[in-house]
């Protein structure tokens, strides 16, 4: 069964028209592309269509001679509208959803599914794929018991896969697994890509810090790699083609992932051998029994949704109608929202793995943003004046950013005087809610002394006795002195991260020994 709430995909943008109003034009200035701007920071737009809607928008961010924000070139936008047809079929794409946009709504499930149609459709499902989906009267009453449940969510999720399955079955084609395997993420996490589990797992396909790390999923102060669709993707593909190495079977390498491949052997040996998942099913443990079945449900609902009356809306922006664009410098959501005019939902649709709506310039790692075509061609043609307003907007910040950290997988939280969940909360980053999942607790009652474990989305504040209050690291190389930890040492050094270390200095664990000399950059 889901173990998440299904979400609703918060995207849409208020665009302004072409013909808009701006207000207070000064001084004209160019940027370093030669594109004639103005000078002032406080140009007002107003949207003609509604003039009850107005924004500030940066005029140095805006053109001079046409008055209206940064525009795309319009010889980049043809070719990019050519392939985007090329790729869609646009004509046959839009005529298919206007069909489908104008049938009917249906609000109830069809629940007509006798035991020999269900047979039928089982046994077609099987032949297409390598997974075993045998009808046995288990299956069948996950399969009915999903159909009683919320046709609205269902339809959302739905919505949500057409962005996200094309993305699935590229890199599950790229390494040779069935493409049915979408589905897993359902199951994993209704395809919500921030979605935290009480023990911490965490993405579209729920790694541990541990297993995250191993497939090279990297999490610090700004960025959580387990939350990057495509990295995360990948991450899984890797690890599923190593189980289903060891277990040269399908249905048992998604036990493994859910529960590891120690407790599919150990029911293995407790069935006196079986290696089929259903005579392995009664020694599997709890939640891991009832896994493969919500796949297989999962599997069929999406495979006949039409004939269950399921009616999902299209997705506001398909998949390949997005474009990816390698940051040069540090530059935040709010900056990109407010050079692309996309809305800011959209963007962090989008790029999930920001923790805190900020992408930064670290030192031998790269970091991309995605954004649809159209706002990635106006970020891209005026790259430059976009990473100039980024500057000048970040030096005006009150507060300092965070240093770049690793992040810990979890830390055990011990409740003092005058502690509420919602300041603790706070202090990590994190929700009441997730605290209270993590801990099971009933309510938000607390008790001094009462240890909390708590996986942090943002760096712990440092304490008066820890390594990293003392002062900053200075130099290229460093000695190792007892209680050192990688952690601790990039910590006092602004812009590194543990993986830097690691790289510089060739290690591959994460031990070190009193007296070790560490380089502390690249060179």
């Amino acid at each position: 069964m889901f173990k998440y709430i299904f979400i609703t995909l918060l995207i849409g943008a208020t665009s302004v028209s072409a013909q808009d109003s701006i207000k207070k034009p000064r001084k004209i200035i160019q940027d370093s592309t030669g594109i004639t701007m103005y000078k002032s920071i406080d140009t007002t737009v107003v949207d003609t269509k509604n003039p009850e809607f107005k924004r500030t928008i940066p005029a140095a961010l805006v053109r001079l001679e046409n008055k209206e924000p940064l525009q795309d070139i319009k010889e980049a936008i043809r070719v990019d509208s050519l392939w985007m047809a090329e790729l869609s079929n646009e004509d046959i794409f839009e005529e298919l959803h206007a069909k489908l946009d104008s049938l009917p709504y249906n609000e109830t499930v069809i629940f007509d599914l006798p035991t020999d149609t269900l047979k039928e459709r089982l046994a077609k499902l099987n032949a297409k794929t390598p997974f075993n989906i045998e009808y046995n009267p288990s299956l069948e009453n996950v399969i009915k018991s999903y159909l009683k449940r919320n046709k609205e969510s269902y339809e959302r999720l739905m919505a949500i896969s057409e962005y996200y399955f094309p993305m699935f079955e590229q890199m599950l084609d790229k390494y040779d697994i069935p493409l049915e395997m979408k589905y897993l993420a359902i199951v994993e996490s209704a395809l919500n890509p921030r979605a935290k589990s009480r023990v911490g797992a965490t993405g579209l396909w729920q790694f541990m810090f541990s297993t995250g790390k191993m497939y090279d999923l990297d999490v610090s102060s700004y960025v959580d790699e387990r939350m990057d669709p495509i990295m995360a993707t990948e991450a899984a593909c890797k690890y599923l083609s190593k189980l289903y190495e060891i277990f040269e079977d399908w249905d048992l390498a998604l036990a493994a992932y859910n529960s590891g491949p120690g407790n599919v052997n150990k029911a293995v040996r407790r069935s006196g051998g079986y290696k089929n998942y259903w005579n392995l099913r009664p020694f599997l443990p709890r939640e891991t029994a009832g896994y493969v079945p919500a796949f297989l449900a999962s599997m069929y609902i999406f495979e006949y949704a039409e004939e269950h009356g399921f009616q999902p809306n299209r997705p506001e922006i398909p998949y390949f109608k997005t474009d990816t664009i390698h940051i040069k410098d540090m530059i935040t959501f709010d900056q990109i929202s407010e050079v692309t005019q996309l809305d800011s939902g959209m963007l962090e649709f989008l790029n999930p793995s920001y923790k805190l709506g900020i992408i930064p310039k670290i030192e031998d790692e790269a970091y991309y943003l995605r954004l649809p075509t159209e706002q990635a061609g106006i970020f891209v043609t005026h790259e430059n004046a976009v990473y100039a307003y980024a500057k000048t907007e970040l030096e005006k910040r009150e507060k300092p950013l965070p240093n770049l950290v690793e992040a810990n997988d979890k830390v055990r939280y011990r409740v003092r005087s005058g502690d509420v969940l919602g300041k603790i909360a706070e202090r990590y980053g994190v929700s009441v809610s997730s605290i209270k999942r993590w801990n099971r607790l009933r309510s938000n009652n607390i008790r001094i002394g009462q240890r909390l474990t708590i996986y942090p989305r943002k760096p712990v504040a440092a304490t008066r006795n820890s390594a990293s209050s003392s002062k900053p690291i200075t130099g290229k190389v460093y000695t190792v002195k007892s209680g050192d930890s990688l952690w601790s040492i990039a910590n006092k050094i602004p812009g590194v991260s543990v993986s830097n270390l690691k790289n510089w200095n060739d290690i591959s664990s994460n031990s070190l020994k009193p007296g070790m000399r560490l380089k502390l950059s690249k060179g």
